[in-house]
């Protein structure tokens, strides 16, 4: 009998802990500063620039931009904004026709415009011209979507139809594709009162429940190309005490399924897996039992997101591709709910280092 109420007592003490750490985190995000008014909607916002992918990608690095224009439609509204552009993205960057863009804007052009509050953007387009080009930026945008779900600690995105003027000599290229922004770590930042860390954080020196939501939201959306230990494709965000990981870029993984994805490699070594829709889970070794709450959060949260799938449906041009999508988080619904599933396929495969 004393071995029981030991057993007992232990079990208490660990439920409060765990309920203490959530109270900890949680508080913090009800505390919310305001979305930029950029963000504040998901309606399509129409976008024009006029530049070469060419001279994007030769003339500017880290720290050279170009000048130019973007041009929007809001509401009624038609507004001119300069900006600073430089191409980003390794693999993109050299793989792709179309690069990631990063973009700064000075604050006072941004005054009184749809861009208040946003100093820096990036700029996610197709990587290749190609049939489904458009609907692969789509799902990169669903993964995003669907992180909001997961965690209040993300970043925000807005779809656009996007025009590209591209000149070749005397020719001009028209190109009329699916894009999206992504807010800054600055504005992120700002929103929770946080601080970007800059030196590496080990994911278990992070907070248990936002890097357990992080690795649970990987293994769903099928990606391995991240690492929160090295902030590859991931920021860290430092708010009261905790590191907490943002993560971003989710083009190889196994729900975006692109024509150039590959296998990620960890230290020169392929993991274990035939395609990017093979799901590897790459958490660290938690407890049982916030693995469990975690597990519990996803499929409460599974209705939500499927909602998310359903709202996006008339964006894809092409129906299997959004069949293929919601077929690919649905299986990972699939393994949460089957216990031998859920054991062999993410419990038995934490990770000790």
């Amino acid at each position: 009998m004393g071995k029981i109420q030991t057993n007992l007592r232990l079990l208490a003490i660990c439920f409060f802990i765990s309920l203490s750490c959530i109270g900890q985190i949680e508080d913090t995000s009800k505390k919310l500063g305001k979305v930029s008014k950029l963000f504040r909607t998901s309606k399509i916002l129409p976008v024009q620039m006029e530049y070469s992918n060419r001279d994007l990608k030769k003339l500017t690095n880290d720290s050279t931009y170009i000048h130019i224009n973007l041009t929007y439609r809001d509401a009624d509204t038609l507004g001119t904004l300069p900006l600073r552009v430089r191409a980003r993205g390794n693999f993109r960057r050299k793989n792709c026709y179309f690069s990631p863009v990063k973009m700064r804007i000075k604050k006072d052009d941004a005054k009184k415009t749809l861009f208040k509050g946003n100093k820096e953007l990036k700029l996610v387009l197709p990587c290749l011209k190609e049939k489904n080009a458009n609907d692969d930026v789509i799902k990169e945008l669903l993964a995003y979507k669907l992180y909001e779900v997961v965690s209040p600690y993300h970043f925000k995105t807005r779809l656009l139809d996007f025009t590209l003027s591209e000149s070749k000599g005397k020719k001009i290229d028209e190109h009329r594709i699916k894009a999206f922004f992504i807010e800054d770590m600055a504005e992120l930042e700002d929103r929770f009162g946080g601080k970007t860390m800059k030196r590496n954080v080990h994911p278990l020196q992070q907070d248990s429940l936002n890097s357990i939501r992080n690795a649970f939201f990987q293994y769903m959306i099928g990606n391995t190309d991240f690492s929160t230990g090295y902030q590859h494709n991931q920021k860290l965000l430092f708010l009261n005490g905790f590191s907490i990981p943002i993560p971003y870029d989710f083009d190889m993984s196994g729900l975006c399924d692109t024509s150039y994805s590959v296998v990620s490699q960890i230290d020169g070594l392929e993991l274990p897996l035939e395609s990017v829709t093979d799901r590897l889970y790459r958490g660290f070794k938690r407890s049982d039992a916030i693995m469990f709450s975690i597990r519990d959060e996803f499929l409460q949260n599974q209705p939500n997101m499927i909602a998310i799938l359903e709202d996006h449906k008339n964006h894809f041009e092409n129906p299997d591709e959004y069949e293929k999508s919601q077929k690919y988080i649905l299986g990972f619904f699939n393994i949460l709910a089957d216990p031998d599933k859920f054991k062999s396929e993410i419990l038995d495969n934490r990770r000790d280092n």
